[in-house]
């Protein structure tokens, strides 16, 4: 591994291509071993393989869900479709450290306790299989273990819809 540092032109630049993608938006929701449930809005995620099949979500370590999450034995991973930017305006913009997002949702058990979004009909709970360091953020490499793909496939809520909110944390580690 290069221990040059990157140029901060590259970076930058890096950035820019970044935030002219639209890649889907995930609503992430976790129980810990002690039943605290949490869940936020999510950017960074990707299928990895089909057989088995695998999926990688990567939290921020600034985000209290990201506590729920070191603790917990599962998450689940909602995919909202493009009219429901309320549901990432009330997972994304507050924090879990002021705020119970779960209170004021309808919700239910789904497999292993992670809490399911009624709101939401395309979702899937995957058991925790790994866990990845990568920088300001922590990889969770998901097993499937129940999904739904109820309703009908109306597109996905994507970064476009959502670059504008304020985040409930910095993602930044430093600007806190």
């Amino acid at each position: 591994m290069s221990t040059e540092a990157i140029p901060a032109n590259a970076v930058e630049d890096f950035h820019a291509v970044m935030g002219q993608l639209d890649w889907p938006m995930h609503l992430v929701t976790a129980v810990s071993r002690d039943g605290e449930r949490n869940g936020c809005l999510l950017g960074f995620a990707t299928q990895c393989a089909i057989h088995p099949p695998r999926y990688f979500v990567f939290l921020s370590k600034n985000n209290h869900t990201f506590d729920v999450a070191e603790q917990a034995e599962a998450l689940g991973v909602h995919f909202p479709d493009p009219g429901q930017i309320d549901l990432a305006i009330r997972f994304g913009t507050r924090t879990g450290d002021e705020v119970d997002k779960l209170a004021s949702e309808t919700w239910h058990d789904g497999p292993l306790g992670v809490p399911i979004l009624d709101e939401v009909t395309r979702w899937f709970v995957g058991r925790i299989l790994d866990r990845l360091e990568v920088g300001d953020h922590m990889g969770y490499l998901l097993e499937p273990v129940a999904a739904s793909s109820a309703g009908h496939p109306r597109g996905q809520l994507g970064f476009q819809s959502v670059k504008h909110l304020d985040a409930g944390h910095d993602a930044d580690p430093d600007e806190d």
